[in-house]
């Protein structure tokens, strides 16, 4: 949603909910952890009422653990915390399964896998960032790629989603799939050219993960 147009932000998140996005992920930045500043509980809540798809919360802030408790009274379903936001990330993860919602962990470009290595048994999801987190728009970073699969091997049989998020286009679906990712954050990509191409740009990112995975004709 960090691409939306934040002055009818109900009105985005029922046009992309009914464009056929299977998730509604929700970039929250604090000016502090990342360059930038989004939104905070309250605008979540107000979104709430306009979609019951998932709420995907990214949390970008740090210290992380005092707002857990409003994120997840919100709506949030998913509420994923950055390895680097809080000085006890395994306290964090109970936290936010204590409040019911399942536990994500994201993973910076400079952040290594092994970090994880640790708490993988309480995450349901691991976010690979594949740009600089803090602003909307950025390119792909290639290596990206080599560390999804190394998230994907080292989740193995557990069901834990693989996210990808960051520049994420028709162009490089294919090989983040393929790669072991699950699921696509895009926000430039999706809501381009306005309400009316919402529903063409998520088929386009969709279609061409499918096909990576053989599951499209």
């Amino acid at each position: 949603m960090l691409a939306s147009d934040f002055a009818k932000v109900g009105e985005e998140v029922r046009a992309v909910d009914s464009a056929g996005a299977d998730w509604i992920h929700l970039d929250v930045m604090d000016g502090h952890f990342v360059p930038n500043i989004s939104f905070g509980p309250a605008v979540i809540q107000a979104m709430r009422p306009h979609s019951k798809k998932v709420f995907d919360t990214h949390l970008m802030i740090a210290p992380c653990d005092p707002y857990l408790e409003a994120f997840a009274k919100a709506g949030s379903d998913i509420i994923t915390v950055h390895v680097e936001s809080g000085p006890h990330l395994h306290r964090s993860l109970q936290a936010i399964r204590a409040l019911g919602k399942k536990a994500g962990v994201t993973l910076n470009p400079a952040t290594p896998i092994e970090t994880i290595e640790n708490v993988i048994d309480l995450v349901d999801l691991i976010l690979i960032m594949s740009v600089n987190p803090g602003f909307g728009g950025q390119a792909f970073i290639p290596g990206a790629i080599e560390k999804i699969a190394r998230a994907r091997a080292l989740a193995a049989a557990r069901p834990i989603d693989i996210e990808v998020d960051g520049g994420v286009t028709p162009d490089n679906a294919a090989s983040v799939a393929r790669a072991g990712a699950n699921v696509l954050v895009a926000g430039s990509a999706v809501f381009k050219g306005g309400g009316r191409a919402y529903r063409s740009n998520i088929a386009a990112i969709r279609n061409a993960a499918a096909l990576a995975r053989g599951e499209a004709a």
